[in-house]
């Protein structure tokens, strides 16, 4: 059977460049990067070499990333190393979990907390974050691109106005970097949060921009690690890998590979909205990451239509990996105003690199049957068609 992945939101296949890039750092080159002697020596010279690479695809300096284990850790460094109780943190309705949990763990300890709603588009108004702002605010938090609908937030406006009031900014990049442009300097973040698996890199990796001059406090505590903001040996080989990921990312972003992923998603969601009826594309108006369609088909129940297109050999998602098989439905699609019974009707289609326009076609050859046939079964289709 042929199998299509399609969900690479929720994680991408390690490229050839990177594995190839990473296998010598389980074998001969081991060193410990802290150890003074050659072998450690060798290894403390590979891990700067990736930070560097992961620097220039934020456009930030080397000494301001520190490695993490990634996006949840980075997004927890930043929320916990910053928050103290009595202050007060403002975030979005549609943060990821690592986000929300974090806010809602620091709300526990004696913090305040602000959700602010989003539009129809799922989008976050600017001047309803300055509107939240208080005395005691130390902290905005708000994603850069959704994970679930791809649509991508005003966050270099959200970093001026953090300026202005001279409070921290951070922002969850985890499905932004490799697939647009990020300059820290231009969005004014003290803050930014990105995993190496969304883009082609291994699992178990990731980093977090920290300004420089803005003081963190570690989540672990031990040797020196990271100039002391993340104690700990370095994970040697997944570092490599995720610098070399970095270094594929970036020039991805200006050869075309970034674009051409575009026009396949733009292909894959025009021919859906021709083929099916009642299907509309959720966060369709506004920008978006390009590789991340978010489509509902009423009448039906998304885990339904996962399934069921996974046994034809296509992989696609309802939303966030970490949600999978929660009975609710998505806490960003009804933010944005979803009926429930359409956002449970909701599909995530996510393109990768590795996806070929061959793919594309494979996937819509099996989706349009599949809807129709759930559909088939479905009470309230058969009795919306009457």
């Amino acid at each position: 059977m042929q199998r299509v992945y399609l969900d690479n939101n929720a994680t991408t296949p390690v490229l050839p460049e990177v594995f190839e890039a990473m296998s010598p750092y389980y074998g001969e080159q081991f060193g410990n990067a802290s150890s003074i002697h050659h072998h450690g020596q060798h290894a403390r010279a590979a891990v700067e070499r990736a930070r560097e690479s992961v620097a220039r695809l934020l456009g930030c300096r080397g000494a301001e990333m520190v490695f993490t284990s990634g996006g949840t850790e980075a997004d927890n460094l930043a929320l916990f190393g910053l928050i103290e109780p009595g202050d007060h943190v403002i975030t979005s309705q549609i943060e990821h979990h690592a986000v929300l949990n974090a806010c809602r763990r620091l709300e526990q300890r004696g913090a305040d907390v602000t959700y602010l709603r989003v539009d129809g588009q799922g989008l976050i108004d600017p001047d309803e974050v300055r509107a939240a702002l208080r005395p005691k605010t130390k902290l905005v938090s708000i994603m850069m691109a959704n994970n679930e609908t791809g649509a991508i937030q005003p966050v270099a406006e959200i970093g001026r106005i953090a300026a202005e009031a001279d409070i921290y900014f951070h922002t969850d990049a985890v499905q932004a970097a490799g697939k647009i442009p990020i300059d820290v300097k231009q969005i004014g973040c003290d803050a930014l949060s990105i995993s190496g698996h969304k883009f082609h890199g291994p699992q178990g990796t990731g980093a977090l921009y920290v300004r420089r001059g803005t003081l963190i406090e570690p989540l672990f505590y031990g040797g020196n690690h990271e100039r002391q903001r993340r104690a700990g040996t370095e994970n040697l080989p997944g570092i490599i890998g995720l610098g070399r990921a970095a270094e594929i990312a970036l020039r991805g972003l200006g050869d075309g590979t970034v674009a051409a992923l575009a026009a396949e998603r733009d292909r894959l969601e025009s021919s859906l909205l021709e083929s099916i009826d009642a299907v509309g594309v959720n966060s369709g108006s506004t920008p978006r990451v390009p590789n991340t369609s978010n489509i509902y088909f009423d009448h039906i129940e998304g885990e339904a239509m996962v399934i069921a297109l996974d046994l034809k050999g296509l992989a696609v998602s309802t939303g966030a990996a970490c949600s999978s098989g929660a009975i609710e439905p998505s806490h960003v699609l009804t933010a944005m105003g979803l009926p429930p019974e359409r956002a449970r009707a909701s599909l995530r289609f996510s393109l990768g690199k590795q996806n070929t326009a061959a793919e594309i076609d494979f996937a819509l050859s099996v989706i349009a049957p599949t809807i129709a046939h759930l559909r088939e079964l479905s009470p309230t289709y058969s009795a919306a068609a009457r």
